[in-house]
């Protein structure tokens, strides 16, 4: 028996301020890569990677928004909800190898500083700050709901920092001289990075492995269950996402005698709701245990 709960994933919000970031940023990414060239600055290269894994970043989140809006068909009854996980996962592979790449090419300049345009880098700096302020403005809202969201923002926001790195290397250029600050900025940038694309790789692993939710606590969900009057056992009882929302839960749940299937289906399918706020739960109830050789849980 189970709890006649949609399957589908909701209307997905944000995607408005997702095109405006985008569209600002693509703009941007276009003279930050001449801007950084020109000058011959590694940290404003650096910067303009970030500000490509941005774009890519953004136009994979769109794409997984779109898609994460069809409805389930006969070969993808879910949907396509896991979208959302398998965009986060390859924007944090992209910002893993750029951070790697501009770490390996600063190790080049620390020993051959080259010169550097630093009245260029603080324009276009201060340029791409302002970008990356509008842009974090706008994905703010929803970078606490949607993991797309989230990873686009964790980019800006390396970016927004980049940028602030990059002014403070060209004063440090300009008015000392000292060459040696443009390849530390590009390396303290790419070691900002790097644990926070882990935060957001490791999330959206655990989703794509089927984890259990963030916040839900198993054994707090089995110890209600068995506080039912009329629950003898609680097994085979599994959780997981869809995407950064929507927990799913099964249980197989065993009942007492004289005890009534469909009011305590009810009862717990309330209780998973108002107390877990999962929403989607299949409760099969039986009398007798079934089989559990295989291992569950």
């Amino acid at each position: 028996m189970g709890a006649g709960h949609d399957h589908g994933t909701g209307e997905i919000q944000h995607e408005k301020p997702l095109w405006w970031a985008f569209g600002l940023t693509a703009a941007f990414l276009i003279a930050e890569v001449a801007g950084g060239l020109i000058t011959n600055s590694l940290a404003l290269l650096s910067d303009a990677a970030h500000m490509m894994t941005d774009v890519i970043a953004l136009a994979i989140s769109l794409v997984a928004v779109r898609l994460s809006r069809r409805p389930p068909d006969a070969k993808r009854t879910y949907g396509y909800a896991r979208m959302e996980g398998i965009g986060a996962m390859v924007n944090g592979g992209l910002l893993f190898v750029v951070a790697g790449y501009i770490l390996w090419e600063a190790v080049g300049r620390f020993r051959q500083p080259p010169e550097v345009a630093s009245t260029g880098m603080m324009v276009i700096a201060s340029i791409g700050l302002v970008i990356n302020l509008i842009s974090m403005r706008l994905l703010k809202a929803g970078s606490g709901t949607s993991l797309n969201v989230k990873g686009a923002y964790l980019e800006v926001w390396s970016d927004m920092l980049g940028s602030v790195g990059v002014l403070i290397g060209a004063l440090i250029i300009k008015f000392t001289g000292w060459k040696v600050a443009d390849p530390i900025i590009a390396v303290l940038i790419g070691l900002w990075v790097l644990p926070r694309t882990w935060t957001l790789l490791r999330e959206a692993g655990q989703v794509l492995m089927q984890g259990v939710p963030h916040g839900l606590e198993l054994d707090e969900v089995r110890t209600m269950m068995l506080s039912h009057p009329n629950v003898t056992a609680v097994h085979d009882l599994h959780a997981w996402a869809l995407g950064s929302k929507e927990p799913v839960l099964t249980a197989h749940i065993v009942l007492r005698d004289g005890g009534d299937g469909e009011q305590v289906r009810r009862s717990l399918a309330a209780a998973l709701e108002e107390r877990f706020n999962v929403h989607h739960a299949t409760l099969q109830v039986e009398m007798t245990p079934c089989d559990e050789a295989h291992g569950h849980v």
